[in-house]
């Protein structure tokens, strides 16, 4: 096995689906069977995952709502997120999964405590990330790393929609784009390929944190990675490769 211990980072548009907004039956069952997969291999799964199925930062700004507060509100919707996956969870597989938050909601998940967090993983138990770090300016790309780091992840799995992985440019506008099996950090960086956010990249990079960019909506592509192969892009140290 290559990787004992994940992070799988989601969007809420992994929970849309299909629809702009809201919530797919199809597409929660799809992830709760997913991440069951990687469980029942044997691997440590913690999972965080988005707000924009139910609140997206534009919507702040054409209501006239400040950054701050808007930030808040899409915490708050990671938060129904993640409390929908834990249902969906346990509804389809003898799995113990916990929710935990990086603010405080104590009646319905567990506050984040990191030790508490490891301990679940060496249990067996799935947990679910909600509430980013509890601070507002950053997506959800920044505590996905930062969250792999401190539960001593082996690897972030970043789960696209509709794509397979970083191109040289972007696929549906550009023909002749190719896929890179692999890519240095500084190269996402520098060519601003925007996978993820740079601060998230930096963070990754200064720490060697491989992150897997693949295409959710590929059933068991995670398992593929977890056992040993290429599939969608690796950001690494190691130099960049395109695909065949």
């Amino acid at each position: 096995m290559r990787y004992n211990r994940v992070l799988v980072k989601l969007s809420g548009g992994a929970i849309a689906g299909d629809k702009d907004w809201g919530f797919s039956p199809g597409a929660l069952n799809h992830i709760a069977d997913e991440v069951l997969k990687l469980h029942t291999l044997g691997v440590q799964v913690s999972v965080v995952v988005g707000g924009g199925n139910i609140f997206r930062g534009e919507l702040g700004e054409e209501w006239g709502i400040e950054r701050a507060e808007a930030d808040n509100i899409g915490m708050i919707a990671t938060v129904t997120n993640s409390l929908m996956l834990r249902g969906v969870l346990k509804s389809r597989g003898d799995v113990d999964v916990r929710v935990m938050t990086a603010i405080p909601i104590d009646t319905v998940a567990e506050p984040f405590i990191r030790l508490r967090a490891i301990r679940h993983l060496e249990h067996g138990y799935i947990v679910v990330l909600a509430a980013g770090t509890g601070n507002p300016y950053v997506t959800t790309d920044y505590p996905s790393v930062q969250r792999a780091l401190e539960l001593r992840a082996e690897a972030l799995l970043a789960a696209k929609n509709g794509i397979d992985g970083i191109y040289t440019a972007d696929p549906r506008r550009d023909p002749s784009a190719r896929r890179y099996k692999q890519i240095n950090y500084d190269t996402v960086i520098q060519k601003n390929l925007r996978a993820l956010d740079q601060s998230a990249v930096l963070m990754a990079r200064d720490h060697g944190l491989p992150i897997h960019v693949f295409d959710f909506d590929t059933p068991g592509t995670m398992c593929q990675i977890c056992q040993g192969e290429d599939a969608g892009t690796l950001i690494s140290h190691n130099g960049d490769i395109l695909a065949e």
